[in-house]
């Protein structure tokens, strides 16, 4: 099976696709009865340089101002493959794909990821509804299947009027990189993690005001670390609000951490805090649990699995919900933290395993090829 994969950019700065996307494609690698390519555009930082599974090719590409590629173009034009897999949408590598697939008679998936959520349809809107009119709409119809990571996607797709059968695979992690020990949580000087991109998407505000009104002697032992990258002008305003909260010496903004440095930073926290107004899933949820540490975050992101688990707390979006959950959480004794921390590694182990993942997407690249049944996951319009 020859599979490849489209995404405009994998480089650091990028999100949650640049890792979700090259995980995916290493899990596959798995399968020797697949051979799998990626194909993405130059950046300055990519996540990796290249494979090094010999059943695997990563390729770059020159792009002009617009984002197309004549390179890319060319090399999709005369691929020998079986499949195309596109990830992420409003830029043109998906669309070039979805052209060249379509005259090629050769089958497509399209993965949103979380691109066709309310919030992100509101972000630039006149220019997403200039788009969707001109092709991403006829590129979504016409994939032979869409790949949605969560239930709340799954809604958002149908919400747009698309029937196509969708294919509910949640992201994964790569678990055996997350050490199974739990590990040792300060009880002197706790700590409360913010790992993402430093975006106005992310809740930060929120995070800040609701620290602001909790009560001095709760918040006395805790801090809060933020850290991740993001545009300069963002970051500073919101030291400036830090500063005039007089929070200096509470909530501190890092620069971002990877690999080893970046899982002792989730393992080292009591708590993760995540309180973002969209995320089509949220991997560093998934990459906080398996660490062992209970996370908040809102229902704009697909984790009512927090509940059902209790390993963290699944609120609405705001100041007054997110304050709340803080002081639940604030009041709430190490050890029963330890324990929520278990609870999550035991959810991650269970249903977000990167080998469980590539499995189903094997099943859903077979049942689209017309070599295998339909998998239960795939869910066709009534």
């Amino acid at each position: 099976m020859k599979i490849s994969n489209i995404v405009s950019s994998i480089d650091l700065e990028s999100g949650g696709p640049s890792r979700s996307v090259t995980h995916l494609i290493k899990y596959l690698l798995a399968n020797k009865d697949c051979f799998v390519e990626l194909h993405t555009l130059e950046s300055d930082n990519p996540v990796i340089r290249s494979f090094e599974e010999v059943n695997a090719r990563l390729s770059f590409y020159p792009s002009s101002l617009l984002g197309v590629s004549k390179k890319l173009k060319d090399k999709l034009i005369n691929l020998d493959v079986d499949i195309f897999h596109g990830h992420g949408l409003w830029e043109m590598p998906v669309n070039q794909m979805s052209n060249i697939a379509r005259k090629r008679g050769i089958p497509y998936i399209i993965t949103p990821r979380g691109m066709l959520e309310s919030w992100s349809l509101s972000q630039g809107k006149i220019k997403k509804q200039l788009a969707l009119s001109l092709f991403q709409y006829n590129d979504l119809k016409n994939a032979v299947c869409l790949h949605a990571t969560a239930p709340m996607e799954v809604e958002s797709i149908r919400q747009l009027g698309l029937k196509n059968p969708i294919a509910m695979i949640p992201n994964g992690i790569q678990l055996e990189e997350f050490s199974v020990i739990p590990p040792q949580k300060s009880i002197v000087k706790k700590k409360i993690l913010f790992l993402s991109r430093i975006h106005v998407k992310k809740g930060i505000e929120n995070l800040i005001d609701a620290w602001l009104l909790i009560d001095d002697e709760l918040r006395k032992d805790w801090c809060i670390d933020i850290i991740g990258n993001g545009e300069v002008q963002y970051i500073e305003s919101l030291r400036l609000k830090i500063k005039k909260g007089e929070l200096d010496d509470q909530i501190f903004i890092k620069s971002p951490v990877f690999d080893k440095d970046k899982i002792d930073v989730f393992r080292e926290a009591n708590l993760f805090v995540l309180p973002t107004y969209s995320e089509n899933f949220g991997i560093v949820i998934a990459e906080a649990l398996a660490s062992y540490t209970p996370v908040i975050t809102t229902k704009g992101a697909p984790w009512e699995d927090l509940n059902k688990n209790n390993c963290g707390w699944w609120i609405d979006l705001g100041v007054e919900p997110l304050k709340q959950a803080l002081v639940n959480a604030l009041e709430t004794d190490q050890k029963k933290l330890n324990e929520m921390g278990v609870n999550g590694r035991s959810l991650i182990e269970k249903k977000y395993s990167m080998q469980s993942i590539a499995k189903q997407m094997v099943e859903l690249y077979n049942w689209v090829l017309k070599t295998g049944p339909k998998p239960k996951f795939v869910e066709y319009y009534d």
